[in-house]
C-alpha cells in the first residue's frame, strides 16, 4: 500500500525566473491580456501581497490561475504560500530595473486615477 507524501514546504513554492533571464516581449506578451493587467494593476495599487482570491476578477477560478501563472512565468509576480493562501506580490523594483518605467506607464494607461 502506498502512503500519501506529504508535500514539503519549498515544493509549494513556485519556481520563479530570474529577471535577468525575461525578455521585454515576454513581458508584454503577459500584458497583452486585460485580465492579466487588472491583476498586475491591483498588485501595484495595492503595494502588498495579495491573496489570488482577494482580487475580483471576471473569469473562473481555474483561469484566474492560468492568468497568475503567466505572470509568474514572465516574471511579472512572485508567489508564496502564507497558510493555505497564496499570495502574490509585484516584483515592481525588480521590473523597473530590468524595463524603467514600464510599469508606471502601464498603470498610467489604464488606471489614471
Amino acid at each position: 500500500m502506498a502512503t500519501a507524501r506529504k508535500a514539503s514546504r519549498d515544493e509549494r513554492i513556485p519556481a520563479h525566473p530570474d529577471i535577468g533571464t525575461i525578455g521585454l516581449q515576454q513581458v508584454l506578451e503577459a500584458l497583452v491580456d486585460p485580465v492579466r493587467r487588472r491583476i498586475v494593476g491591483e498588485l501595484y495599487a495595492a503595494g502588498q501581497d495579495l491573496a489570488c482570491g482577494t482580487i475580483d476578477l471576471p473569469v473562473s477560478k481555474s483561469t484566474a490561475t492560468h492568468h497568475f501563472h503567466v505572470l509568474r512565468e514572465a516574471g511579472l509576480i512572485r508567489q508564496h504560500y502564507a497558510g493555505t493562501s497564496r499570495m502574490n506580490a509585484l516584483r515592481r523594483d525588480e521590473i523597473e530595473e530590468a524595463f524603467p518605467g514600464l510599469l508606471d506607464a502601464l498603470i498610467a494607461r489604464h488606471h489614471p486615477e
